[in-house]
């Protein structure tokens, strides 16, 4: 149990950057920018520490690409983690985490997750019905309210949201669904601030999620995230606390952005 809660930091990645997902999009709605673009490849390395020493114990990749699904384009927007080639006798991670997001509405239309995590194999399909407000997962229908996103997609709507509206302080409800649940969460949005990472320093966003108790973060706001402050928002650093210890994940490689790194002041 200890090893896996160390080591299933790509669901530690995919819920702390999506966390953030899906600041009100009725008022949001018109003052988007397009982010990212098909082509796309984002490189993170992930770090974990029990008490002084920050340990490479993984890296995940994240891509985009064109598709067609159920007859309209979509980004097919893949997640993949892995463990650290140093760390793969003590516990070997190998997760998958893809999801089929609208190009003209940034909703998915279909999420698959294949997780092997020391010897632990499983799979989870779901398929979004947004106009029935239904999800079904493993042949399982729920009601989901309007616009909810997946775990995956919701990272890259987020980084179409226009956080220059939101003031230090402001709460931004979103709701995801995730592991056969519907979870109404927020974002707390803190203000702009300039940080070192392992890639160079940056201007960037600063904001903090509410947590789901009950998995493996602690509750509450105690989870940090930056976000390049450009037109690309990309998530330069991921900061928190987990049951057992603490992560950090940093972007350490990009390929192919729609717009100017202009959030970059410096490259290490």
């Amino acid at each position: 149990m200890k090893k896996q809660i160390v080591f299933n930091w790509l669901k530690v990645m995919l819920i702390a950057v999506g966390m953030f997902a899906m600041p009100l999009l009725a008022s949001a709605q018109g003052d988007f920018v397009r982010s990212f673009q098909d082509g796309e490849k984002l490189t993170f390395r992930v770090f974990y520490n029990m008490s002084f020493i920050w340990i490479h114990s993984g890296d995940a990749v994240f891509t985009v690409k064109p598709e067609v699904v159920n007859q309209r384009n979509v980004y097919h927007v893949t997640g993949v983690g892995t463990t650290a080639s140093s760390f793969e006798w003590f516990y070997k991670v190998s997760d998958k985490y893809e999801s089929y997001v609208d190009k003209e509405t940034l909703l998915p239309l279909k999420f698959t997750r294949n997780v092997n995590e020391g010897g632990l194999k499983f799979c989870n399909d779901v398929s979004f019905n947004h106009d029935k407000c239904q999800a079904v997962s493993d042949k399982q229908e729920f009601m989901i309210p309007k616009n909810t996103q997946d775990v995956l997609s919701s990272m890259y709507y987020a980084r179409n949201v226009n956080y220059n509206k939101y003031k230090p302080g402001d709460k931004i409800p979103f709701t995801m669904f995730l592991d056969k649940q519907v979870y109404n969460l927020y974002i707390k949005y803190i203000g702009k601030e300039r940080i070192t990472t392992r890639m160079g320093t940056f201007n960037a966003i600063k904001i903090s999620p509410l947590l789901i108790e009950g998995t493996i973060f602690k509750d509450g706001n105690k989870m940090t995230i930056w976000l390049s402050d450009d037109d690309n928002h990309l998530p330069v650093r991921v900061e928190s606390p987990i049951l057992i210890g603490n992560i950090k994940i940093d972007l350490m490689e990009y390929e192919n952005l729609r717009n100017p790194f202009a959030g970059l002041i410096s490259k290490n």
